[in-house]
């Protein structure tokens, strides 16, 4: 077993430091993945949480090896961190190459060779998951998953407070950001793009002539065509992308360090998923199509401006026929 008196000091700091009334939402889920690496040894630490979809795992805190680089996407089963949100069980796996269940992704930046994963319970339900990873095999003993059940406890309550401030942010039907978060979500990924000298594009979409879909089969078969169009979108943007619901079958998808050529592929993939793929609600199989915007930002203009922009490029689509993707003119 690892060193108790070091195990024991670092849940007491870590109850201390959470315990401060004035400490920010971020800042408290950043000390449980510090304490979390600390404990335990660990390259990487991670939590989790469920969005309100119930597909995608959201990447809340991260702390170690390839922190500075996008959170990989993960999806409700995927790999061991989904598998633990699936039963509510602890997961130790001494050798990533042998269990089936790692998900091995390139361009996460480090190497994982074993890892401890914890569930995250909340009212007697799994709302995520803390996870600690090293480079190293059998890194991890029988007697951390004791000790990882009580860090993991510590860090349901401020994990509680950020899936209650997401769920004030968040569209409940399609787990998309809310009309009320547009133009701060444009305006933060300008605020970061100028920073790093990056391109940013945003995405305008329509479901075409959906009126048909709640007037020949009812509006609760439209609100599963919505939610099984918002995941599709997810498939088919990368995890940093933003997609936020302007308001019925509105969407607005926000795309940083992505220029001209990148958004048009985004929003064709998009375009082309709908248009091959019927949506299946058991005997019902409903033709759903898209018609898309885009609009690259020029440096200078305010998000209202892009959005506008990319809007006149959607109903240039419409104008042209439907399930196409127009490009607005720069600004």
């Amino acid at each position: 077993m690892r060193n108790p008196e070091h195990a024991f000091r670092v849940l007491v700091e870590l109850t201390r430091a959470l315990s401060e009334r004035a400490l920010a939402l971020e800042a408290a889920l950043h000390i449980v993945t510090d304490a979390a690496r600390t404990l335990f040894d660990g390259q990487h630490a991670s939590i989790r949480i469920v969005d309100d979809s119930g597909d995608l795992l959201l990447s809340l805190a991260r702390s170690g090896d390839g922190a500075d680089r996008s959170p990989v996407a993960f999806r409700r089963g995927e790999g061991v961190i989904g598998w633990v949100i699936d039963h509510g069980e602890v997961a130790r796996v001494n050798d990533t190459d042998a269990d089936p269940r790692f998900k091995r992704v390139e361009t996460q930046g480090y190497a994982i060779r074993s890892l401890l994963a914890l569930p995250l319970w909340s009212a007697g339900r799994v709302i995520g998951a803390l996870s600690v990873t090293s480079d190293r095999r059998h890194h991890f003993e029988r007697d951390d998953e004791t000790v990882g059940r009580l860090l993991a406890n510590c860090a349901v309550p401020p994990l509680e407070r950020a899936r209650l401030q997401h769920l004030a942010i968040t569209d409940e039907l399609t787990g998309a950001l809310r009309q009320t978060q547009l133009y701060p979500a444009i305006e933060r990924a300008m605020r970061a793009c100028a920073d790093a000298g990056a391109p940013l594009a945003i995405l305008s979409l329509d479901l075409d002539h959906f009126k048909r879909v709640n007037d020949a089969h009812g509006h609760p078969v439209g609100d599963q065509v919505l939610r099984v169009f918002a995941q599709r979108v997810r498939r088919s943007i990368r995890s940093e992308d933003i997609l936020i619901r302007r308001g019925g079958e509105e969407f607005v998808v926000v795309l940083p360090r992505c220029d001209r050529a990148s958004a048009m592929r985004a929003a064709e993939r998009i375009r082309d998923e709908m248009a091959r793929e019927p949506i299946v609600l058991g005997p019902r199989r409903i033709v759903q199509r898209v018609s898309v915007g885009v609009a690259v930002w020029d440096g200078v203009e305010s998000a209202e401006a892009l959005d506008e922009r990319a809007d006149q490029a959607l109903y240039e689509s419409k104008r042209a026929g439907r399930d196409r993707v127009s490009v607005a003119p720069s600004g």
